[in-house]
């Protein structure tokens, strides 16, 4: 977690305010799994009803692009890599976990929203709609964006087909947990 970068500050925010319990992994270092460096994820998230999440924070703007220039698309995109260490991080978490990338798109002012509208997190005067994706469908429908950046991305209708507001994915449909394992 990089807490210089406002769409993850935001997101540990929205965490706050809802009492979720919650580790914010720094970032500043990498780790090792095995003799393998792996990318840190964001955040390990305790949910409602037992649901565990290892988060992987994606900031994006909506709209999109220069002023002048802007296009209304929700990007996707993501780097190869980020998803690469979610596997990693799952498969040493084990099944209890559910890996995911967490979309903190920040509503530019211009954009009406519904008040109501799902996850619409106000902070420090800014609006950020959050929408998720398990990081598996993600892989499994993930298309390569820019070989040289190593940026992968999925196509809007899967994207629209997948993604749902953050808070489904913390609410888990597991039985509710005692109390937060760390």
């Amino acid at each position: 977690m990089d807490r210089s970068n406002h769409y993850e500050a935001a997101f540990e925010a929205y965490l706050q305010w809802h009492r979720l319990c919650y580790v914010a992994v720094d970032e500043t270092r990498r780790a090792f799994l095995g003799e393998t460096r792996v990318k840190s994820l964001d955040f390990i998230v305790c949910g409602e009803s037992g649901a565990r999440l290892l988060v992987d924070v994606k900031g994006r703007r909506f709209p999109t692009g220069a002023p002048g220039r802007q296009r209304r698309v929700w990007e996707c995109w993501s780097t190869e890599e980020d998803l690469l260490g979610l596997g990693r991080w799952s498969e040493l978490f084990g099944s209890d976990y559910q890996a995911v990338l967490v979309f903190a798109y920040q509503v530019l002012p211009e954009v009406t929203l519904p008040e109501d509208t799902d996850d619409l997190w106000t902070w420090r005067g800014r609006r950020y709609l959050l929408r998720a994706i398990d990081a598996d469908d993600y892989r499994r429908h993930m298309r390569v964006r820019s070989p040289r950046w190593g940026t992968v991305t999925l196509p809007r209708p899967v994207f629209r087909e997948l993604v749902r507001p953050f808070h489904q994915f913390i609410q888990g449909n597991q039985p509710a947990a005692e109390e937060c394992p760390f």
